[in-house]
């Protein structure tokens, strides 16, 4: 155990960096709401929310202990610190000045974001349940490893020398590749190829980038303490995100003439993601290459994703995967030793700008023993479950139809309408209203009526009519009393 008095500006630092990364999780949450359509936007923030219930105690009962002992061997911590046992005012090796009360949290925050990050490459059509166990078990089995080799101060990646500041490889690809696993286990949306699947609230992807930037310099940040490497830890991860946003926004705009907020959002976070291992470790200059680099090549991914073999719905690995390895092999070409100092510590040999070539290859290494863990265990985790009664991953044709927030959760993200516009159809929520209505509308019950050239849904008191024109309706009904279905022209 180190026997150093804390520090209490790195501690004041250090919590609310943790309070920072907490900040990130509902904002992912809305980040990912607004990139799908608005049947399934409610279970997508609900992911995110209970990742924050699940993954805590998984890191109080063991995770930590797992993940960060300072006394495992090379492969895995050991359970001396279960239940968060000898947490205390004690510092653990890698934060030396400030309580492993303080670090711990700090961690957890890691732990708890990053499962839900795969967790969007499952959109449309994963079941709630199953994944509240796929959020214990994968923080066992495949963050806690990679964290460990990454950053305890016995794991064999940091024996070798990895650099990775804040989590290129046990956050990023991690993330990334299990978003992969879990795409090809689940299989292609329903309708996929026939059904144009788009982003239902721009305004909600644009509060979650927000919220997203602003939690990551914490993220980034807070691992240094209340030192000038942490400030250019926070410039690197600014200048990343600029450069990401508009190198993407950029190449989006030549395609279509437009400037699209969908665009720079992705390209933002990609540049966030790939900063991430390197953000302590480069100086200014090399930050916007990395967010450049980052921007243009998860762009011309997702691109070509109809070519791909999986549904990764929300572009989880083009972003994180790719975004990860990038961010992690770039740190061994940009890191500077004269920035790693700046904490007044830190002591490495660089990357290729001071000479240092083998860098590269140990980046290298870090990068294929996290992404090869993260899938195949992942996949196997996935398969195993699958087969287990009650835990089947995926929703049934209906209920894809219906969307994952009435058919898992039975509530709607939104008062008046649950439904994509899309060809297969439209849901639309009842009024509540107790009393009678003077347009003829009852408790629980809407009204349709005609005309010429329109369909006029009624949902009760206070609520306007809904029009939709005749001639793009084959069908409605209503199937029961709470709801009308109004089917799209084919």
């Amino acid at each position: 155990m180190v026997d150093a008095e804390p520090n209490y500006a790195n501690t004041s630092f250090m919590l609310v960096a943790a309070i920072l990364v907490f900040i990130m999780i509902p904002g992912l949450g809305y980040f990912y709401s607004g990139m799908t359509s608005s049947k399934s936007a409610l279970s997508l923030v609900f992911l995110s929310m209970l990742s924050l219930a699940v993954v805590p105690l998984q890191w109080f009962i063991w995770g930590y202990s797992l993940a960060l002992s300072p006394t495992g061997g090379p492969f895995m911590g050991n359970l001396h610190h279960a239940f968060l046992m000898g947490v205390n005012n004690d510092p653990h090796p890698n934060a030396p000045t400030v309580p492993s009360t303080v670090y711990a949290i700090y961690q957890c925050m890691f732990s708890v974001i990053t499962p839900a990050l795969a967790l969007g490459a499952t959109a449309e059509r994963v079941r709630l349940r199953p994944a509240l166990v796929y959020l214990f078990v994968w923080s066992t089995l495949v963050y806690d490893p990679i964290a460990y080799w990454t950053w305890a101060p016995n794991g064999f990646l940091n024996k070798a020398g990895v650099l990775d500041y804040a989590g290129g490889a046990p956050v990023e690809i991690a993330s990334g590749f299990a978003a992969l696993a879990y795409a090809m286990v689940l299989g292609r949306r329903w309708g996929l190829g026939e059904i144009d699947y788009k982003p239902h609230n721009y305004f909600n992807i644009m509060l979650g980038t927000a919220l997203l930037w602003f939690g990551w310099f914490g993220f980034n940040g807070g691992g240094a303490g209340a030192t000038a490497r942490a400030g250019q830890a926070v410039i690197s991860t600014h200048l990343a995100a600029a450069a990401g946003g508009l190198s993407w926004l950029l190449l989006q705009y030549r395609h279509e003439r437009k400037l699209s907020s969908f665009g720079f959002c992705c390209g933002a976070v990609g540049g966030m993601v790939a900063i991430t291992p390197a953000c302590g470790f480069v100086s200014s200059w090399a930050a916007v290459v990395i967010g450049i680099v980052t921007g243009v090549v998860s762009h011309l991914c997702v691109e070509i994703k109809d070519k791909y073999w999986f549904d990764d719905a929300l572009d989880v690995f083009a972003v994180h995967g790719v975004g990860g390895l990038i961010g992690t092999l770039l740190t061994g070409a940009f890191a500077d030793k004269h920035i790693a100092a700046l904490d007044g510590t830190t002591v490495i040999a660089g990357g290729w700008i001071n000479g240092h070539w083998k860098q590269m290859l140990i980046q290298l290494w870090a990068c294929g023993v996290g992404a090869a863990w993260s899938f195949v265990v992942t996949y196997l985790i996935l398969v195993i479950m699958d087969r287990i009664p009650y835990l089947k991953l995926r929703m049934d044709p209906e209920q894809e139809k219906l969307g994952s927030d009435v058919a898992e959760m039975g509530e709607y993200g939104y008062e008046y309408i649950n439904g994509s516009g899309s060809n297969h159809g439209s849901t639309f929520p009842a009024s509540d209203d107790s009393s009678q209505y003077s347009n003829g509308a009852q408790k629980g019950h809407p009204v349709v009526r005609h005309d010429d050239t329109n369909i006029h849904v009624n949902l009760g008191r206070n609520y306007d009519d809904i029009a939709f024109p005749m001639h793009a309706i084959t069908r409605v009904e209503v199937p029961t009393p709470r709801t009308v279905e109004i089917a799209d022209r084919e």
